[in-house]
């Protein structure tokens, strides 16, 4: 997956709590087997109208949020069944990081997985860059993985913890895969010594 280092973007203001995954991807469209795609159906309830026209006074259909990498959000954020395909949506639509007081646990561990920065930051700092989001034309933040820091070039500084593996892993962009073949001599080295019984079939091995 793509590394995250330092990333510089546009921010778009959600302010609303307990953002379930259903409303980040209605179960109607689980139905692809590909993992791009679904971003054209991030948060379709919300952004569409019973027509199935846009909503202009929605978030994302603004034209001044419309390229915003940087999500802020409510409390909660990702709570719901444990759909990776939220984390697709978001990812695909665009966004490479999401701000909130607090993350539902499973949505947090799909992130990890597919690259997307889930950034836990206190309740009065959110409502803070909430506000600067909404009321500052094209309002940007960098959020600094080395570091652990978020900054506007305002006036706005604040801290984040983050776990020492999860870091590492979107540092150097580790999915599960990648970290398995980081063991690829180990793997090839207990292979050798323990060879198949000649009855069993071919093809096992690559």
């Amino acid at each position: 997956m793509k590394p995250f280092s330092t990333h510089t973007g546009l921010v778009a203001p959600l302010d609303r709590a307990n953002i379930d995954t259903d409303q980040i991807i209605p179960k109607q469209f689980l139905k692809r087997i590909e993992r791009t795609g679904f971003g054209q159906f991030l948060f379709n309830d919300w952004r569409r109208q019973g027509s199935g026209e846009q909503d202009s006074t929605f978030v994302l259909n603004q034209p001044r949020y419309c390229r915003a990498s940087i999500l802020v959000a409510g409390k909660n954020f990702g709570c719901g069944s444990s759909r990776e395909h939220a984390v697709w949506a978001l990812a695909d639509f665009g966004f490479r990081a999401v701000i909130a007081p607090s993350f539902a646990d499973i949505f947090a561990n799909n992130s990890v997985k597919n690259g997307l920065l889930t950034v836990v930051l206190r309740d009065e700092e959110v409502r803070d860059l909430l506000c600067r989001a909404t009321d500052m034309e094209n309002y940007q933040l960098t959020i600094d993985l080395e570091r652990q820091k978020v900054t506007d070039q305002q006036a706005f500084s604040a801290n984040f913890h983050i776990d020492d593996f999860i870091r590492h892993c979107l540092l150097e962009g580790l999915d599960d895969i990648a970290l398995t073949l980081e063991h690829q001599a180990e793997i090839a080295a207990y292979e050798a010594r323990h060879p198949l019984p000649p009855s069993a079939p071919t093809g096992l091995r690559s």
